[in-house]
C-alpha cells in the first residue's frame, strides 16, 4: 500500500462518512489498536455493526461505545462472507491509531 492512497484516521475523523462503517465489540479493541487484523468474530458478536460491503473495500473501524474510527482497514471477504464463514481474517488491518502514519508530523 502506497502512503497517499487511501484516507487517514486523521482525514476520516474529520468526514466519517467518506468510508462505509464497521463496528467491532469491546473486546476487540485493545487487539486493533496494536495493529491486530479484524477477525470475522469481532464483526458478529453483539456488540458489533456490519455495514453490507464487498470484498476488497476500504472500510473504517468503529468500537463499540467509541466515538471515533480507530482504524482503517479492507475486507477480505464481503460482509456476506464475513456472516456466513464467521472464522478467520474479516479485515485486515492497515492503519490505526498511534501507528507509525497516526504519529508522522505534519510537512509545511
Amino acid at each position: 500500500l502506497e502512503l497517499g492512497t487511501y484516507e487517514t484516521l486523521k482525514l476520516l475523523h474529520k468526514y466519517p462518512f467518506i468510508l462505509p462503517m464497521e463496528q467491532v465489540d469491546k473486546g476487540a479493541i485493545r487487539f486493533v489498536l496494536s495493529g491486530a487484523n479484524i477477525m470475522c468474530p469481532g464483526l458478529t458478536s453483539p456488540g458489533a455493526i456490519i455495514t453490507p460491503v464487498d470484498k476488497g473495500t476500504i472500510v473504517s473501524i468503529m468500537a463499540e461505545g467509541k466515538q471515533h474510527a480507530l482504524a482503517i482497514g479492507l475486507t477480505t471477504l464481503s460482509t456476506d462472507d464475513i456472516v456466513r464463514v464467521n472464522k478467520g481474517i474479516g479485515v485486515e488491518n492497515f492503519h490505526y491509531l498511534n501507528d507509525g502514519l497516526w504519529n508522522m508530523k505534519n510537512i509545511k
